[in-house]
């Protein structure tokens, strides 16, 4: 037996715990109308993962749970738990049994549990899809619905046979695929969105990547010719420091061997000391004699310039002291003049003031006149006494000067003579000092020039050095690993004109890449680099979608290639199963399933070409919509459509085609909800030899008033229902009691 119980609780009716063990082929459920019968149905659509609750004869969740009695409170949840088999693997799972079970709260709340853990309805529909079992389909036919594949339309009517055939979970499957076909359409539009976003960016900063690296190779070009240059540079100044070692070494020598050979001819010139020291006095009174000519010179000119400026004042003197002698040229001064002006205006205006202007005016006159000598004789007489003492101070002086120059000539005569008398006895010690002397010299003048040599070689150092540090700091520490060769390149101006001519190069290209050189390069070779990295991951992104896009149309393809094989198998089998049915439901006649092709206008969403507004329009193509239609024949009546049978002669040729369907695919378990409710007494037992023969395949469980139907039952439960409308389960097993009785 695939379905061993059910347990329901707080469902519906069932307001306490009830169970029911299935371990029979045939179990009936029985019980007078309204004592919850087909509430035991619908828990089976209920925990097998039904959504809609009107199919469970309800509006809204809570209708599902227990809503309370006079004397039993009303329930906050209502559970329903049904155990399956699984030693035959009917299900994917390693267990021996499966428990699936669901509870709905009062909030509407929905909870799934497989064998005690929580899971989706996602994963109870995909577990019992593998096994054919479902929440609607041909294996539970509840109250009403005997004929509800009659009923249907053709559209319907296939996909309960779909169904049936259990391909459900190839449809699950292609609805999936297309759902995912669709999704991995928008991902790869978002993909190409994005790259079409960071396409413009991308483009920036490859350019300015190239400009980096045009900027790599200039630095490479630099770094090659800097290692060049600071090779040979280090050679030149190595090799040069050793040249004017080498010639600085000889010079030295002979400047010690020199100073040596002066000393010796100092010491035979130290014999005739006095000589040497006479020729010195000599030279000494040179000096002495020149500085003295100077001096004697320059106080002469003084006392002509002060003789001069005394005769000068002279003449001043005489030509004032004539020009006071003449009244015509007497000079009077004005503040004199305005002085005498103020007294005569201060005189009052009385007799005899004109003769007392006339007095005071004759007598300002006769002062002027005797007064002899003016103010400028007496400043030239005072002038003409200090020039005549500088006069006697500059005689003095040039007198001083003549006597001294007479002497200086006079012992420097004297010593002259004295030093030719000598001249010949010194003469060749003086020759050998006048030699080394100039030896000295000539040696001193090259060291000289070898010392701005060398100052030049230190200055041209520096500058390397100096050089070397830039570059280091510009391009980096690797232009120090230039190796400097050990061999001698010479030193020579063809060699060094070609390097300065590298030199010039080294800082031609050193501006080009100062000047070529971007702010932030690591910034942009990093960005550039993760934007690539994105850019190459969308890439791959977009051609993994494309491939998963591709494997997903051909999945589809294979299941819709699938689906159409299996249909079409199954089909032929139900109808085999399906006519052999009828003919015996009825004595004869035949019975089919036709697969028919309808052709149906799209209708979809156009644009009003009057008004210029959206409209329903159905010029949108032509679909094809299959369907399965019923044809049959009768036996002695001529009734070929389903629309001209009886009620009896209807429930007869839906049940023929259930159980048809479920012969050819036998699901686990069938639920029969008073489907023989309309068959007398005849059809009664053949509808019972059809349950029988069914039970080979299936297991079935039966709620029922007919008592032909409850004879083939192993196990009949009885369901009643009292004052509190509470239902409660009896049960009666007669294959236990046929065994207590034998």
């Amino acid at each position: 037996m695939y379905l061993k119980s059910i347990e329901l609780s707080g469902f519906k009716s069932f307001a306490k715990k009830n169970g029911f063990e299935f371990n029979t082929p045939i179990s009936s459920i029985v019980g007078p109308n309204g004592s919850g019968k087909s509430n035991v149905a619908e828990a089976f659509r209920f925990v097998l993962g039904e959504q809609s609750i009107k199919s469970m004869r309800g509006k809204r969740g809570e209708d599902l749970i227990w809503n309370g009695s006079n004397d039993t409170p009303r329930a906050n949840r209502a559970s329903v738990k049904v155990v399956f088999d699984n030693e035959r693997r009917v299900f994917d799972m390693d267990f021996p049994e499966v428990t699936i079970e669901r509870v709905v709260s009062r909030d509407g709340v929905n909870e799934y549990f497989i064998n005690g853990s929580s899971v989706r309805l996602k994963d109870i529909i995909e577990l019992l899809a593998k096994a054919h079992i479902g929440a609607s389909g041909h294996h539970i036919i509840s109250q009403g619905e005997a004929d509800k594949i009659i009923s249907a339309t053709p559209k319907d009517r296939k996909a309960m046979i779909e169904d049936s055939l259990g391909l459900k979970l190839y449809q699950y499957k292609k609805v999936e695929s297309d759902r995912k076909l669709k999704k991995t359409f928008e991902n790869i539009g978002q993909v190409e969105s994005l790259r079409k976003e960071i396409a413009p960016h991308l483009k920036f900063l490859k350019k300015q990547v190239e400009k980096l690296e045009k900027t790599e190779s200039l630095r490479e070009e630099l770094l090659a010719t800097a290692k060049e240059f600071f090779k040979r540079e280090e050679n030149y100044l190595r090799d040069t420091g050793r040249l004017l070692e080498s010639e600085r070494t000889p010079l030295d020598s002979s400047l010690k061997k020199l100073e040596s050979e002066l000393s010796d001819a100092k010491k035979i010139l130290a014999e005739a000391g006095q000589k040497e020291k006479k020729e010195y006095l000599i030279l000494e009174l040179e000096k002495e004699l020149s500085t003295s000519r100077v001096l004697k010179d320059a106080s002469g000119r003084e006392l002509g310039k002060v003789e001069g400026l005394i005769d000068a004042q002279s003449g001043i003197i005489k030509k004032q002291e004539q020009l006071a002698q003449s009244d015509e040229h007497k000079v009077v001064p004005l503040k004199e003049v305005e002085a005498l002006y103020r007294e005569i205006e201060g005189e009052s205006d009385v007799p005899g003031i004109l003769g007392r202007i006339k007095e005071k005016f004759l007598n300002f006159l006769k002062e002027r006149r005797e007064s002899g000598t003016t103010i400028v004789i007496e400043e030239a007489k005072k002038a003409l006494e200090e020039l005549r003492s500088e006069k006697l101070n500059a005689e003095k002086k040039f007198k001083e000067a003549e006597d001294k120059e007479k002497k200086l000539q006079a012992d420097y005569e004297h010593m002259k003579k004295e030093m030719e008398k000598a001249k010949d006895s010194d003469n060749s010690a003086q020759i050998a000092v006048f030699r080394i002397m100039s030896e000295e010299n000539e040696i001193h003048s090259k060291l000289n020039m070898l010392k701005l040599r060398e100052e030049q070689l230190h200055a041209e150092d520096a500058a390397f050095k100096r050089d070397l540090t830039e570059l280091g700091h510009l391009i980096g520490a690797e232009v120090l690993q230039y190796h400097a060769s050990m061999l001698t390149l010479g030193v020579n101006m063809e060699e060094r004109s070609a390097q300065i001519e590298r030199r010039r190069a080294v800082e031609k290209l050193r501006f080009r890449y100062e000047d070529a050189s971007v702010a932030g390069s690591d910034e942009i070779l990093k960005e550039y680099r993760e934007t690539s990295e994105r850019d190459e991951f969308l890439a791959r992104e977009l051609t993994d979608l494309e491939k998963s896009a591709e494997s997903l149309r051909n999945l589809i393809k294979d299941l819709e290639t699938r689906l159409a094989e299996e249909f079409e198998t199954g089909l032929n089998n139900i109808n085999k199963e399906f006519g052999k049915l009828f003919k015996t439901v009825f004595d004869g006649g035949e019975a089919e399933l036709v697969l028919t092709v309808e052709k149906v206008k799209k209708v979809g969403i156009g644009e009003d070409e009057d008004l210029g507004e959206p409209s329903f329009v159905e010029d949108f193509g032509v679909a094809r919509e299959e369907g399965i239609e019923i044809k049959l024949n009768l036996p002695r009546k001529k009734v070929k459509s389903l629309m001209m049978l009886s009620g009896g002669e209807r429930a007869l040729t839906s049940i023929a085609l259930i159980f048809a369907i479920s012969a050819v695919n036998p699901p686990p378990f069938i639920i029969l909800d008073e489907t023989d409710a309309a068959l007398d007494e005849a059809n009664s037992r053949k509808y019972g030899d059809m349950i029988e023969l069914l039970s080979k395949y299936s297991q079935l469980i039966l709620i029922t008033h007919n008592r032909e139907t409850m004879s083939r039952a192993g196990v009949i439960y009885g369901v009643t229902m009292g004052s509190s409308g509470i239902s409660k389960v009896l049960s009666i097993s007669f294959d236990e009691a046929s065994e207590v009785a034998k």
